[in-house]
């Protein structure tokens, strides 16, 4: 028996979703289903599928509600492959466009909105040129695993950082290290984290501050959807290891490039510690239907 599946094509830098709107939760699609979706020879195309659920109509949304009763819609989001994940920074920006887009959220420029994840509460502010995220705090993972990549000649060391789901960040020494990595290939970690990590391979610019902005280059294999052209949450995370790297004077302020544009990222003070914000655009491509099995 097959249905249609009523969708919205998103992207942010170039990390494209599908969104579909369910806001009882009568619509779960099964990790084959997503997969399917995903697929950009097959289906529709997409890093991952994002659907819009009420958090009181959601075994997951209950958390986010106790956490914050104004999260009303919970971003229920899935990697390429159909398998969960807990947050997608790129996503909760393309998630709040929707939800204004079809009606179910009114959200003016300067104002926030509370968004329900897998890990957690999540605010959204909007402005003139796009959005911008507070992921909350962020943390050393701990560790330094070796990674190893296709066409990279020796393993290097990597640093942990979690910023609601779990990145390994390595640097590289120039942009032809970078351009000649081939991400079609799962990066190999040593150990390899029990829930898997996305890997961000960074190079900083030169110079690296500018008018107080530390400004790097980044690639990523994500995990459950492979190299994509940005990962917001990536982002996030080779900022902060550069800026650990740098030490004390480093800069809160940084422009990652990624080979679908330029993200920003902030990190401020907050009374439970240092939190971490994202800041790019999000725009909606097309609508469609699609029959599922």
């Amino acid at each position: 028996m097959s249905f249609d599946l009523r969708f919205t094509k998103g992207q942010g830098t170039g990390n494209d979703f599908v969104l579909f709107s369910d806001p009882e939760g009568d619509t779960e699609l099964t990790p084959t289903q997503i997969a399917a979706v995903c697929d950009r020879r097959f289906g529709v195309g997409a890093d991952g599928v994002i659907r819009a659920v009420r958090s009181a109509n959601l075994d997951d949304g209950a958390a986010a509600l106790a956490e914050n009763a104004e999260a009303v819609w919970f971003m229920d989001y899935w990697n390429a492959d159909g398998s969960v994940s807990e947050m997608c920074g790129n996503g909760i920006r393309v998630f709040t466009k929707y939800l204004i887009d079809q009606g179910l959220a009114d959200l003016q420029p300067g104002a926030s909105i509370a968004i329900g994840t897998r890990s957690g509460v999540r605010t959204v502010t909007r402005s003139a040129a796009g959005f911008q995220a507070d992921l909350g705090p962020w943390r050393l993972a701990g560790g330094e695993p070796l990674v190893r990549a296709k066409n990279l000649p020796v393993a290097r060391p990597g640093l942990g950082i979690d910023v609601g789901n779990p990145h390994v960040v390595v640097a590289l020494a120039d942009d032809d290290e970078l351009e000649g990595l081939d991400l079609a290939f799962q990066p190999i970690l040593d150990p390899q984290p029990e829930a898997g990590a996305n890997v961000e391979f960074v190079v900083p610019a030169e110079p690296l501050v500018e008018d107080g902005v530390g400004r790097i280059r980044m690639r990523v294999h994500e995990r459950g959807s492979g190299e994509t052209l940005s990962c917001g949450t990536g982002a996030v995370a080779a900022a902060l290891a550069v800026r650990h790297w740098a030490g004390a004077g480093a800069p809160d302020d940084w422009r990652v490039q990624v080979p679908g544009g330029v993200l920003g990222v902030r990190i401020l003070d907050a009374d439970d510690g240092e939190h971490v914000a994202l800041s790019g655009p999000a725009e909606l491509v097309f609508d469609g239907v699609l029959s599922l099995a």
